[in-house]
């Protein structure tokens, strides 16, 4: 294939958003986007709440969302990082609406403001349960009227093309730049080179790293896996959030999210016998930080042995309910819950990663021409915990950053051709496909039974240690998996959720004090 001016890697929030800014500003630049599953697969589809923003000044400020998302962060936050999001958010949500999104609005035509835990003032605009669904479709359309935007579906990258990878320049890590990638073409079953001028990663999360996640299926944390292989920065992986209240259900796997705005309407979180438990941990109860929502159930778990909570919706107002939650409602009536007369039955699951590639404001890795946005990144914005709603804010703020700055670059057009032009073919000469994927299968069900069991709500360096050992066995068993097989999207997925189990007990074990979303029972004072 001919090089391209921009390869995009994801289809969410800031992979779209990203391109349709280069396409708008450069309308005869070659941008392609491949995403490794269908085309509108990705972490911002399943995102219900919605969109953190300030619309309503009578009310709200800049500086109460600043303060509120630091003190969610535990101020690990870059404040100006957090600042510069915030003030432009109000312009980068109106390029959402001009692109096409409908927001729920009240009859006299001002935006419908949600609160979720954390946020002191009603500042999230949404669209019913399904904003993310609504964005995605939004922008999907917007890029097929765009001329200059190819997206290919099924597409998955293996591996970054970089500096080291072009030949005679082997070892050169020290100032090495991104050509591109190599991508599996699964309906064809080939590896393609896609050469580039400038690459965005835009891959989301890694929730399946554990064996129970609101993510869908395909976050595995292929991007972060990809650049910690080509020597980029990561950092901060021990910050993983989880959501106090996904639908219980008995088997692992992708858990139906029940969105913090319920907790927002007035939603109760109570023990199975009926009793609320929330005001011994937090005097904010439900609207507490996702943290201590997630350790104060996990700890009443652990105290009554169950297997989860209740949400208590009973005296909620009902049609505002269905009016606002109307999914919500239908999935707890086909696993047979009414919330109107029962108790959801909800646990905690692994939902966002604060930690990821390093970036700086204008989302540029520490690799050359290789830019990063969304949850694959630590942007300084979340610090150790992110704030409800902010993510999608993140997504738009930074695409658009990371778009103005890739526009500057292809004019300014300084990039090095001959190596574009010397980078090799996928070379899989002598390798056979693996004759059973349930070798595969295996090892990813025992690695996310030991990031669940050792590295999940609560730590302790007696589990991080065990941890520890036994990533490395599993490591060495899929190294040697990957080395005499031909590869296939299940192998690099587990190759990748290595890759991302390494870094987050690595940095779990670096911490020496609690922080956000991080909890290591050896550094508590108190229970949670």
């Amino acid at each position: 294939m001919k090089p391209a001016d921009i390869l995009v890697i994801g289809s969410g929030i800031s992979g779209l958003s990203y391109a349709i800014k280069i396409s708008e500003q450069l309308p005869e630049a070659k941008i392609i986007i491949v995403t490794k599953a269908d085309e509108d697969e990705s972490n911002t589809k399943y995102a219900q709440g919605g969109l953190a923003v300030v619309t309503n000044f009578d009310n709200d400020t800049f500086q109460k969302h600043i303060d509120d998302t630091m003190l969610a962060g535990d101020g690990e936050n870059n404040r100006e990082i957090v600042k510069m999001v915030i003030s432009e958010g109000p312009k980068r949500f109106q390029e959402l609406v001009d692109w096409g999104t409908q927001f729920d609005k009240e009859q006299d035509g001002e935006y419908k403001l949600g609160k979720e835990g954390g946020h002191t003032e009603n500042r999230i605009v949404h669209h019913k349960d399904i904003t993310g669904f609504e964005i995605e479709r939004a922008l999907l359309a917007t890029i097929e009227k765009s001329k200059n935007i190819e997206l290919f579906a099924h597409h998955y990258v293996i591996d970054l093309i970089t500096q080291h990878q072009v030949p005679g320049k082997e070892a050169d890590y020290t100032d090495n730049t991104c050509y591109g990638a190599y991508v599996l073409d699964q309906k064809a079953d080939v590896i393609k080179k896609m050469t580039a001028k400038i690459t965005l990663v835009a891959t989301g999360g890694a929730g399946h790293v554990y064996k129970n996640s609101t993510n869908p299926v395909i976050a595995t944390g292929d991007g972060i896996a990809f650049v910690h292989r080509a020597r980029g920065k990561v950092s901060n992986m021990q910050y993983y959030q989880f959501h106090p209240t996904a639908l219980y259900a008995k088997l692992s796997g992708m858990l139906f999210l029940i969105s913090e705005a319920v907790r927002g309407d007035g939603a109760k979180l109570r023990l199975q016998n009926g009793e609320k438990f929330m005001h011994k941990y937090d005097a904010r109860e439900e609207l507490a930080s996702r943290d201590i929502v997630a350790r104060a159930i996990d700890n009443e778990l652990k105290i009554s042995g169950q297997s989860f909570v209740g949400l208590d919706c009973r005296d909620m107002d009902q049609e505002k309910f269905k009016a606002h939650f109307p999914n919500i409602l239908q999935k707890c009536l086909d696993e047979g819950v009414d919330p109107f007369t029962d108790l959801i039955p909800v646990v905690p699951a692994c939902h966002y990663l604060m930690g990821g590639i390093d970036t700086d404001k204008d989302g540029q890795s520490s690799i050359k021409n290789l830019f990063a946005v969304g949850e694959c990144t630590n942007s300084g914005l979340h610090g150790a915990n992110r704030l409800a709603s902010n993510s999608l804010l993140e997504g738009l703020v930074f695409g658009h950053n990371a778009a103005m700055k890739s526009v500057e670059l292809l004019q300014k057009d300084d990039f090095n051709y001959t190596d574009l032009a010397a980078v090799p073919e996928w070379n899989e000469e002598g390798l056979e496909a693996l004759e059973e994927l349930v070798i595969i299968s295996y090892l990813r069900k025992q690695l996310q039974e030991m990031m669940s069991d050792l590295v999940g709500i609560v730590r302790s360096n007696e589990r991080l240690k065990l941890a520890k050992a036994k990533q490395d066995e599993l490591f060495q068993q899929v190294t040697e998996l990957y080395n005499d097989a031909k590869i296939s999207p299940q192998l690099s997925e587990l190759r990748n959720l290595m890759n991302v189990s390494y870094l987050i007990i690595k940095h779990s074990m670096q911490m020496t004090e609690n922080k956000g979303a991080f909890f290591n029972k050896d550094f508590a004072r108190t229970k949670v």
